[in-house]
């Protein structure tokens, strides 16, 4: 298989799906290149045919990696578990990594996409409230989940995708003024892994994109 010399990572500061991505490669120490394609400017430079080729569904993040071009976050998450050393981002244990995976898609696939950019622009006036709602709705179910399954982090004592799902979705809410308050575990959890390096330097306030306005 060819192995490129470095990933590159096409995506936004602020998308939390290319946040999960730049969290793993961090976590597994990979080195990796950005171009920033901006969801906003010239009506949305995701958008582009150039940029469509990369992602047929014009949304970031896009990875080009040893080859291929990989555009879902959780399967770039995975690909990158698979292929590179490193601490796993998934348990060796079957139970774990189902429950890993379970908290993963509940947070990437009944969470986030009710609020992201796409799907905001199109509803008109009460984007917060409704982001807010869609947010509350899914916290209300990852609560309860995360008190079972949390030790340190999401899933027991180790780092794992579901972390990597997490920890934008929290910064989302904070975004929206969703009241923390009514959820220890995940306010907890997250307040945990943002002390971590990894994600540090990935945050949406240090990246190549950050405006001026929003850096740390």
């Amino acid at each position: 298989t060819a192995v490129q010399s470095r990933p590159v990572l096409h995506g936004y500061f602020r998308s939390s799906c290319s946040w999960r991505v730049r969290i793993a490669f961090a976590l597994k120490g990979v080195e990796y290149e950005q171009i920033p394609v901006n969801l906003i400017q010239d009506g949305g430079q995701q958008h582009t045919d150039k940029y469509k080729t990369l992602n047929p569904m014009r949304q970031v993040p896009a990875v080009e990696i040893d080859g291929i071009t990989l555009t879902q976050s959780l399967a770039v998450i995975q690909y990158v578990d698979e292929t590179r050393p490193g601490p796993r981002l998934l348990p060796a244990d079957p139970k774990k990594r189902a429950q890993v995976r379970v908290i993963s898609d509940l947070i990437a696939s009944g969470i986030q996409p009710l609020q992201n950019l796409s799907v905001i622009q199109k509803i008109g006036a009460d984007k917060a409230q409704w982001s807010q709602h869609f947010i509350d709705r899914g916290f209300e179910a990852l609560e309860p989940i995360l008190k079972e399954t949390a030790g340190k982090y999401c899933v027991g004592d180790e780092i794992s995708m579901a972390d990597i799902c997490l920890v934008p979705q929290v910064y989302n809410a904070e975004r929206f003024k969703v009241d923390m308050g009514k959820y220890p575990t995940i306010k907890r959890l997250n307040e945990t892994l943002l002390e971590l390096e990894a994600f540090k330097v990935s945050h949406p306030s240090r990246q190549p994109d950050t405006p001026a306005d929003l850096r740390a």
